[in-house]
């Protein structure tokens, strides 16, 4: 595990931006909200591969793949990989940038659920304390 002030930043960022998520959900704007869940993930996956190889990844491509050569070599990393997939396409996909945010309540659902997988992956990267 790398231990760095910056993976902290990144998961505290991540926090930040899931608060958002969660304030625009409770205005109503389901859409908006989708995507800053989508942000918060990806910003947690990038401090996970960050604490864990020492390199942060630069563009989504190289987050997805550094998800799926982390669960490779550590089982433990394994079921975050449906969750991220689940936001990305879900999330960031069909609500963000189709407009499709329905059924409403499993769009909720991810959104709300966002907390725990920042607390998973911060958990694994060995920040558990994180806040």
């Amino acid at each position: 595990m790398v231990a760095t002030d910056r993976v902290s930043a990144i998961f505290s960022d991540a926090r930040a931006v899931h608060a958002d998520a969660l304030r625009l959900l409770e205005a109503g704007d389901i859409r908006d909200a989708a995507e800053k869940a989508w942000c918060a993930t990806k910003r947690a996956t990038d401090a996970l591969i960050l604490a864990r190889t020492g390199e942060a990844p630069q563009f989504s491509s190289d987050t997805s793949r550094g998800l799926l050569r982390l669960a490779e070599a550590d089982g433990a990393v394994n079921p975050l990989i449906g969750r991220y997939y689940s936001r990305q396409g879900h999330l960031h996909g069909e609500c963000f940038y189709h407009g499709i945010c329905e059924p409403a309540d499993e769009v909720e659902r991810r959104i709300r659920q966002t907390a725990d997988y920042i607390s998973d992956a911060a958990r694994l990267a060995g920040y558990s304390d994180a806040a």
